[in-house]
């Protein structure tokens, strides 16, 4: 994973950095984070946050409508903060442990449940079920654009581990794991 990030993943995350307005990857980042609103919806509802669910259904259609097929987030303005939800996260809080860590190659830390999750929520994504000439196209390339958008916003954080850490793999483990505690707590 190391050396493929190190010799393709970071410098494509740098040069799209570097030719790419900030407010252009903005516009970007909240594209695809419009994109997930089904599934954080369908994952709200699954954990029975009701009010959390409403928030998230209100921003997909407002940034849909008026933010331009989410590229603006005009929801935030009005005061419904995004928030990210994800069937690991939903099977947390049905009680389903973590299972052992895992480190995806190109995908990233993760554990067996919320790897799972990751599945689970492709087949709860309505872009899974797209059909037409090009919709093989368009997921490929929203996969390509979240890995870029994703690696760009880690590109200090990633710096400052490899620079910092005496085992950066360690504390890629113990962040992941503050991370998704504090994500599955909301």
């Amino acid at each position: 994973h190391e050396g493929v990030d190190q010799a393709v993943l970071e410098p494509v995350a740098r040069g799209y950095r570097a030719v790419t307005p900030s407010p252009l990857r903005s516009g970007v980042r909240n594209f695809l984070r419009n994109l997930r609103g089904p599934v954080i919806f369908a994952n709200d509802v699954l954990q029975g946050e009701a009010e959390r669910g409403a928030t998230t259904a209100a921003r997909f259609v407002l940034n849909t409508t008026i933010g331009i097929a989410g590229v603006f987030d005009p929801a935030a303005s009005m005061g419904l903060e995004y928030h990210d939800e994800d069937f690991g996260q939903t099977l947390a809080v049905w009680g389903v442990g973590a299972g052992p860590y895992l480190f995806v190659p190109l995908m990233g830390p993760s554990n067996v449940r919320d790897t799972t999750g990751r599945i689970i929520d492709s087949v709860l994504d309505p872009l899974s079920y797209l059909e037409g000439d090009d919709a093989g196209a368009f997921r490929a390339t929203r996969g390509v654009l979240t890995g870029v958008s994703v690696r760009e916003q880690l590109l200090e954080t990633v710096d400052d581990v490899r620079r910092d850490s005496l085992d950066p793999y360690s504390t890629f483990r113990s962040s992941y794991e503050l991370l998704r505690e504090s994500a599955i707590q909301n």
